[in-house]
């Protein structure tokens, strides 16, 4: 396995150079005196110390040996307990946490590049502090003032940790019909009982407490996702002093054995009767958990840009070094047994494909961390407003499409390295085993593809697609210097989008499966679309940088790799769409 690099200068280059979100940043009263260019690089500086020194060299021993679970009792792999502590000591489980509770409160811009770090060193890791930052953020919105006082310093500092609970034996997608009952008590507290599944650190020896945020109904619940509640369950109850009391009866019943992620606790969490405390208003349980959702799906894509650029990184070393065959003639070299596997075509292919979809995917999630900190901390109600709309409508995109394209890309660098990609010592088979994951939680992709085009683009009759359908349109109206032909290109692309979006919702009241039927494409055809934008915005930046010499050079080559590769992909989307639902539903499926 080798050394992880974090892409620390590529990161700076989107943030300062192609988004300048420093500019952003001065006008959000929240971030102006808090944050500028200077200090978010000292950031990033000391994320990568701490993930390739700290955490990356540890990832594959920790997923060799895994958990162990005895007695309702889990135990993570060596160092981890170790790297955790350091984690906390440095302040990064609460590192997007309101200050007001010990948090560093930075924007989703720089945290997100901290995450693909993290994710990059070791996912399975990353998910006990990313878990916990997505629960700090859901009580700080919902829950009580008490509520807040009494856990969001602890789990700010790392001292306490964070899951959230909505998975059953007999529901995952379908929250509306869970069992999970929660029982109103005299002191204004409420007893849960039922059984939760899949759930992600739900059992560790990191931190003495777990705080696990619970979807639950009331006795006098409406059916549905409308009689869904949200409540907070702790491992060990707190005393008034702030220190641990009883042990509260939440236990883990089993743990998960994975494909993927084995350092990673996925647990069974039997409640019963089991003491919690209502955050936020009854019945609106499912609304508090999407704040927490929206961020985590975002996480949730960039584990596989994370695994992408781990594994981009190692086949790429591997081609340079690895010596197979001979290339093209100009390419040999006469006095050397073989040339390198770099010089070869199918290789280099592969190599680019990874290349575009790591740095595009790295655009990507910058670009929808801007619209995360414009909704939270744009001046004026409207830019806030209108950002939310870009977030609401990019969010399933970013999970999908950045998993998806995550798993190509592993694939790809497995398969660079031939028979050493398939065995353990290079790392690229578990980086392909924890990236598959990231297709199936937090909604899988097909569910995203549901949401994309039928709740937010169906379901605004595609209002909400038409702000980046305009954005994107203004920027083509630019001059377009050397990039005459991939200019037309994505003009094209954004027409097709636009027919498409059109064609469909024209089916709508006459076949009631075409959404179902055509989502996936439908989604992938946004993602290759937007990824054709971020690229020529990276492209038109990168050219104008000078002295930036061969980065910027190869952020150009690439670009034109991309629209050249595999933006056509498109070209046999828009047929898979338009053919409809009629193929998928005229055949019984009954026959073995």
């Amino acid at each position: 396995m080798t050394d992880y690099r974090a892409a620390v200068q590529d990161m700076n280059f989107l943030l300062h150079d192609v988004f300048q979100v420093s500019q952003d940043w001065a006008t959000m009263p929240e971030l102006a005196e808090m944050m500028d260019a200077d200090t978010a690089r000292a950031i990033l500086d000391e994320a990568a110390k701490l993930t390739e020194t700290l955490i990356a060299p540890n990832a594959r021993q920790a997923d060799e040996q895994g958990i162990s679970f005895k007695d309702g009792e889990v135990t993570t792999p060596d160092g981890y307990k170790e790297q955790f502590a350091q984690l906390a000591q440095g302040g990064w489980v609460g590192v997007t946490a309101n200050p007001e509770f010990g948090g560093m409160g930075l924007p989703k811009t720089l945290s997100a590049q901290y995450e693909e770090m993290m994710c990059a060193a070791d996912i399975s890791f990353s998910l006990y502090s990313g878990l916990t930052a997505g629960a700090i953020m859901t009580l700080d919105l919902h829950a009580s003032q008490e509520l807040k006082e009494t856990y969001l310093p602890r789990m700010a500092a790392g001292e306490w940790t964070g899951t959230m609970c909505l998975t059953e034996p007999h529901c995952g997608t379908d929250l509306g019909i869970l069992r999970t009952k929660a029982e109103p008590q005299a002191d204004g507290s409420f007893a849960l009982t039922g059984t939760k599944i899949f759930i992600t650190g739900g059992e560790h020896d990191l931190v003495d407490n777990i705080v696990h945020l619970v979807l639950a109904k009331l006795p006098d619940a409406p059916a549905g996702t409308k009689g869904i509640s949200l409540f907070l369950v702790p491992k060990f109850l707190v005393n008034e002093d702030g220190s641990l009391g009883e042990r509260n009866p939440v236990v883990a019943g089993s743990v998960e054995h994975k494909m993927g992620i084995h350092a990673s606790a996925t647990c069974v969490l039997n409640f019963d009767g089991a003491k919690g405390w209502l955050v936020g208003e009854p019945n609106r349980g499912l609304a508090a958990m999407f704040t927490m959702m929206n961020y985590e799906r975002l996480g949730v894509g960039i584990q596989g840009l994370g695994a992408a650029a781990r594994s981009y990184g190692t086949a790429l070393e591997y081609a340079l070094d690895r010596r197979q065959g001979r290339g093209a003639k100009a390419t040999q070299e006469p006095q050397a047994e073989a040339d390198p596997l770099i010089v070869h075509g199918d290789i280099r292919r592969m190599l680019l494909t990874m290349k575009a979809f790591v740095e595009g995917g790295r655009a990507f999630s910058t670009y929808v961390g801007q619209q995360l900190d414009r909704a939270k901390y744009a001046a004026t109600e409207q830019d806030r407003a209108d950002a939310e709309a870009l977030v609401q409508l990019l969010t399933p995109v970013a999970k999908a499409f950045m998993t998806d394209t995550g798993l190509e890309a592993t694939i790809a660098g497995q398969q660079i390295l031939g028979g050493h990609g398939y065995v353990r010592e290079w790392g690229q088979e578990q980086w392909v085993r924890d990236c598959r994951i990231a297709q199936i939680y937090e909604g899988t992709n097909g569910i995203q593809a549901l949401d994309l085009l039928g709740r937010k683009v169906a379901g605004s009759r595609g209002e909400l697609l038409k702000p980046l359908l305009r954005e994107m349109t203004e920027f083509l109206q630019a001059d377009a210097g050397q990039w005459s032909a991939e200019y037309q290109q994505l003009a094209d692309a954004v027409k097709s989008l636009t027919e498409v979006t059109e064609a469909v919702l024209a089916q709508v009241p006459s076949d009631e499966n075409i959404i179902n039927s055509v989502a996936v494409e439908y989604l992938n055809l946004v993602g290759y679309v937007v990824y054709g934008y971020l690229w020529l915005r990276i492209a038109r930046v990168a050219e104008a940088q000078d002295a930036l010499g061969e980065f910027a050079s190869s952020k150009v080559k690439t670009a034109k790799f991309y629209f050249a590769k595999l933006l056509p992909r498109i070209h046999s989307l828009r047929p898979s769409i338009e053919a409809g639902s009629k193929e998928l539903f005229s055949h019984e499926l009954n026959e073995f």
